[in-house]
């Protein structure tokens, strides 16, 4: 269970990780300090561990870096729920471990309590007892988040082919 924190629609990649902060990319630890502070500026320091994003419409449109979805990640967040992601951003946070839930968030507001059941597609908001269904990811999404990642989840079950 974790606290939801509401962005509006359209949250890019330059929100998630300033580019005033660009030397850091080679320190995610020290960049996921400053996540989404151009947004929300308490966001970064007041976040917890098992907290989570709620989004509306595109998030993670813009350029393909790979850190904004880490920074995320590092900050602690359990899950991404949105209307909608940017194709890229939202791989990218799939292949690090970091579930995206495409849902529904018209009633989740700022500090919510909430919990998913991300195989039976539910998000939980315990604050106003509302369950709200989403379409669970593919199987093989959701092997590769609970292997920790992509890479992770090549190192466990090895490569794959393309023959039968």
């Amino acid at each position: 269970m974790g606290r939801a924190w509401r962005f509006g629609d359209n949250i890019s990649t330059d929100l998630i990780a300033p580019g005033r902060y660009f030397h850091l990319r080679s320190n995610l630890n020290e960049l996921a300090k400053h996540v989404l502070e151009d947004a929300r500026a308490e966001f970064a320091t007041q976040v917890k561990k098992g907290d989570f994003i709620v989004a509306g419409e595109n998030f993670g449109l813009g350029s393909s870096r790979e850190h904004a979805a880490r920074i995320i990640k590092i900050a602690g967040i359990k899950a991404i729920l949105a209307k909608s992601f940017a194709r890229i951003f939202f791989r990218n946070c799939i292949n690090i471990g970091l579930p995206c839930i495409i849902c529904n968030t018209d009633k989740i507001d700022d500090g919510d309590e909430l919990d998913i059941d991300i195989e039976r597609g539910i998000v939980i908001d315990k604050t106003k007892n509302i369950k709200i269904n989403f379409n669970p990811l593919p199987r093989i999404m959701l092997k590769i988040l609970e292997d920790g990642g992509l890479i992770e989840h090549l190192k466990k079950h090895g490569g794959f082919s393309l023959e039968g």
